[in-house]
């Protein structure tokens, strides 16, 4: 019986860890431009990093979110040739070409890392709150303490209309804390970004066929 109460006690430890570690680490704070009312229907998403391994990844999983949700939506490598030069009309002219109405460009800001002391622990174990004595369940564990480190990345999202580039439609300022992999944050960044569309009705409804 007491065997079984402590199994059932790890299970539940082992599910809250679970959850905790599956929690979103991006934060993100956005800006709707009150004075523009236009909606989009297509979006070219372009990332401004420095390495192409990361541009892709974060292309294909974001634009991958985007249509799946209904918004049409392409990455710059689609129709840009990363080891060429362009100019923004240029760009602008493979925009206009096809058919997008919006761009999100994104900008790395910087990396802020922060380390804190994780003081040593000991767990006394199911043996000795309950008074039982050695085995499986007596005795502890003893943790050392040791220092963490997290590293949070800034990213600047701005999206423009295509009919005026002069002015954004929408911004935010979005924070990563410890990515592990590009396609994993873009993807949970896109779900935050839509969401946020949504509410400030910054996409064209879908005519229904």
């Amino acid at each position: 019986m007491k065997k079984s109460v402590s199994l059932a006690g790890i299970l539940i430890i082992a599910a809250l860890v679970f959850i905790t570690s599956c929690s979103s680490p991006i934060s993100m704070t956005s800006w709707k431009n009150p004075e523009d009312h236009n909606q989009i229907s297509k979006v070219v998403v372009i990332p401004q990093f420095a390495k192409l391994e990361y541009v892709k990844p974060f292309e294909q999983s974001m634009c991958g979110y985007f249509k799946q949700m209904g918004l049409k939506s392409l990455g710059s490598l689609d129709f840009l040739n990363p080891t060429r030069s362009y100019t923004v009309e240029q760009v602008k002219a493979k925009i206009d070409s096809l058919g997008a109405d919006a761009v999100l460009i994104f900008k790395y800001t910087g990396t802020e890392k922060e380390s804190s002391y994780v003081p040593a622990t000991y767990y006394g174990g199911y043996g000795s709150y309950w008074g039982w004595g050695g085995g499986f369940y007596g005795g502890g564990v003893y943790s050392g303490g040791y220092w963490s480190t997290t590293s949070t990345i800034n990213l600047k999202s701005i999206l423009y209309n295509v009919k005026n580039t002069q002015s954004a439609l929408w911004t935010a300022d979005v924070s990563i804390t410890d990515p592990e992999y590009v396609d994993k944050s873009a993807l949970q960044l896109a779900q935050k970004i839509y969401a946020d569309w949504q509410n400030n009705g910054l996409i064209m409804p879908v005519a229904k066929k």
